[in-house]
């Protein structure tokens, strides 16, 4: 565990440097700031809430010199203050260092830094010289004693890391505020570009993301979170074209040769997202698919409404083709091919990449998957899914009057409007728990009470009721909520006495997904955990060498955020393995990993002075006529929209930094 020898952070000063080793007292939260990589120990951290010394051997002016260095790189110069002051520390920082001034300069560097903290525009101004004013005010001895040092000590190993709230909270890790302010300055093939990077579906994103990154965006402690998914929709869909330019074979640099192919399994997005960064790195990649068309969950699971699938999906996924990869459709692991088969083939890496089709059962009293009017959520959407695609075809299941959707999550939402879409007249959701505890999106609630589906909170079902074969009815029991448990979600407890019956014509499970691991065999070599997901370890490297895995295979039924940033960072991996033989140290991966565990300390509280301005109001397609087409709900915003909304982004970077051994 580390211990601090000085240090100010969050305004809470600690000085040890009087103390014997044992005296200074071990801090378990920041037991990662041990070693930065093995037998590599972290001597310094400096971020945007202060300063953090481990070894009295850092030179704390070099420290602060490189981090300014950092600062004033990444200023977008957009304001004098950053702009300016920044390189003008930097400079004062190495002249103390060269011994060109002396101590007396000390005062002028803090009141720049002062007024660069309170006068910058954006967060990384704010933040990026209060490391500086920190050390200057409660360790100015420390600079003292090593001015004109920096001819004898040479630079320190420096390892920084700029971020954002938003940034962190993203699973593929996209430059957020980038992106945005591309947007702000009418440069939107730039700002596609920033998503391009991380993965190749952008406009499917941009649709269905779940937004991790608006719950973390610090605009809304001023009015509401920047609209970040409705600008990625929005510049996706203005340079939709671009990819047709972009994304071809002549992009690759450098292929490599057909002895180092790569066979990913799956075309969901984890499976699309390795294909496309490997076939970025030149990589050979032949993708496997078990069903007929691309998409994974992503194109069986996500409704026509929500995500058009022939414009917008198959689009996407066809950019895995325009760099030379191959898709073969209708192979299935397990049946069709094995993993021993494709070694046979001469595939050097393998990733695995398959999504959680099956539907969980309820296990209550009276439940058979084999009765009419039983269905998963899972299958239900496949159903719809494949009456769009071939209308004429008889839908696979009769739908009746009324029904009951069991569930509170983004597939239970998708099954619910979808069956008012398919002609159901009377749609009803039960869950188990409250409202504000439903794990589906709040838009998604939202926009199924508007389209005049019912919801029953705090309702579970307790017995399926059926005659002849076929569901007639669902026994539920009210609920109440009770204590708290040690996460701090309060459970629920049935209510003595409130069982009631619903009648209706169908009944849809959709309370999870689960994988289905009969895709692999003992032969392969590819170990599960207790949850039956493949184990992985921090690389996404199975036990069987040469493969890899991620997304839901690994990570059990994830959002398409997660599933995408786990194909990114397998096919890092790949290309890591095919070219050393092994996985090498990620050193961004790292200054993450501090940055979060260190997240209660590092939620500072700097907010600019902002006028109140909310967010955009997209506009949709009225419930009445929406719940009887499957035409995508939400339209487009404007161009003065977009620059609206991307002008509300605060630009919240922060800079964090490192001082190691070697």
């Amino acid at each position: 565990m580390a211990r601090i020898l000085y240090g100010v952070w969050g305004g809470e000063v600690t000085d040890n440097r009087d103390k014997r080793f044992f005296e200074v007292e071990e801090l378990k939260e920041l037991d990662l700031m041990d070693e930065f990589n093995p037998g590599n120990p972290v001597k310094a951290f400096l971020g945007a809430k202060g300063f953090l010394v481990f070894d009295g051997g850092t030179s704390i002016l070099d420290a602060l010199y490189q981090y300014m260095a950092t600062a004033a790189d990444e200023s977008c110069g957009k304001c004098t203050p950053c702009r300016v002051g920044t390189r003008l520390l930097k400079n004062r920082l190495d002249d103390l260092g060269h011994g060109v001034s002396d101590s007396g300069i000390i005062d002028e560097v803090l009141e720049l830094g002062e007024h660069i903290q309170s006068t910058s525009l954006c967060g990384l101004g704010q933040t990026a010289t209060v490391p500086l004013i920190e050390v200057i005010r409660h360790f100015r001895d420390e600079i003292e004693k090593e001015i004109g040092t920096f001819a004898e000590k040479g630079r320190q190993a420096y390892t920084s890391y700029v971020t954002a709230p938003c940034i962190e909270q993203c699973p593929a890790r996209v430059d957020i505020p980038r992106y945005i302010e591309y947007v702000k300055d009418g440069k939107f093939n730039r700002s596609i570009a920033v998503l391009l990077q991380k993965y190749p579906m952008a406009a499917t994103c941009g649709r269905v993301c779940v937004r991790f990154c608006e719950a973390a965006c610090r605009r809304s402690r001023v009015d509401q979170p920047v609209g970040i998914k409705v600008l990625k929709r929005f510049v996706a869909d203005r340079e939709r074209y671009v990819t047709d330019s972009w994304f071809t074979p002549d992009l690759i640099d450098e292929k490599k040769s057909d002895d180092l192919k790569v066979a990913v399994i799956g075309t969901g997005p984890a499976g699309i997202s390795a294909a496309y960064h490997l076939l970025l790195k030149g990589y050979p990649v032949d993708v496997f698919e078990s069903l007929n068309e691309p998409g994974g969950m992503a194109g069986v699971g996500i409704p026509e409404y929500r995500l058009p699938r022939d414009e917008i999906l198959n689009k996407e996924v066809s950019i895995i083709e325009s760099l030379g990869g191959t898709i073969h459709y209708n192979q299935k692991m397990g049946e069709d091919f094995t993993l021993a088969d494709l070694h046979d083939r001469g595939y050097k890496a393998i990733f695995i990449g398959v999504g959680a089709h099956l539907g969980k059962k309820m296990k209550i009293a009276g439940e058979d998957t084999s009765l009419e009017g039983y269905v998963s959520g899972v299958k239900f959407l496949l159903y719809v899914n494949q009456h769009l695609i071939n209308e004429d075809a008889e839908f696979p299941i009769p739908l009746g009057r009324k029904m009951v959707v069991i569930g509170g999550g983004n597939v239970a939402m998708d099954c619910a409007r979808s069956a008012l879409r398919m002609g159901v007249k009377e749609v009803h959701v039960a869950y188990r728990r409250a409202e504000e505890q439903m794990p589906a999106d709040v838009e998604e609630v939202e926009a199924a009470k508007k389209e005049g589906i019912e919801f029953h909170f705090l309702t579970q079902p307790v017995r399926l009721l059926s005659e002849n074969g076929r569901v007639t009815g669902i026994e539920f029991v009210e609920m109440e909520l009770g204590k708290k448990d040690p996460s701090g979600r309060r459970s629920v407890d049935p209510v003595k006495g409130s069982e009631f019956i619903v009648e209706t014509d169908q009944v849809v499970v959709a309370i999870g997904q689960a994988v289905d691991p009969s895709f692999l065999s003992e032969e392969d070599g590819v170990e599960l955990n207790q949850w039956k997901l493949i184990q992985t370890d921090s690389n996404l490297a199975t036990t069987k060498k040469g493969v890899f895995a991620g997304g839901d295979c690994v990570l059990g039924p994830a959002t398409l955020i997660q599933a995408m940033a786990q194909g990114e960072k397998a096919a890092r991996s790949i290309d890591e393995y095919l070219t050393f033989g092994k996985t090498r140290f990620d050193a961004g991966r790292r200054m993450s990993e501090i940055v979060q565990s260190i997240r209660k300390h590092t939620d500072d509280d700097v907010v600019q002075p902002v006028k109140s301005q909310y967010r955009v109001v997209v506009e949709e397609l009225e419930p009445e006529k929406r719940k009887e087409i499957f035409e995508e709900v939400e339209k487009p915003i404007s161009v003065e929209e977009a620059y609206r909304e991307a002008e509300r982004c605060l630009r919240c970077y922060r800079i964090y930094s490192v001082i190691t051994d070697h």
